[in-house]
């Protein structure tokens, strides 16, 4: 099956850098901010973790099964 439909090199680049910056400042906050004390602390740290997480591994896998000849 064709990739004519999916994401370009360029929309991937993008996600990859957002979500590493995303990752990065999730990083800083809890430096900077602490280990959360509440439940909705740790829910909100497990969602952008998830998210950023998530999109970085995707992107990585797309951008390495990626045929760009």
């Amino acid at each position: 099956m064709s990739d004519k439909y999916g994401p370009t090199r360029s929309d991937l680049m993008f996600r990859f850098w957002f979500s590493l910056l995303g990752l990065v400042l999730l990083t800083g906050a809890l430096m900077f901010r602490g280990i959360p004390q509440g439940p909705a602390g740790w829910e909100a740290i497990g969602l952008a973790t998830l998210f950023f997480g998530g999109t970085f591994v995707w992107t990585i896998r797309k951008l390495l099964r990626r045929d760009h000849g």
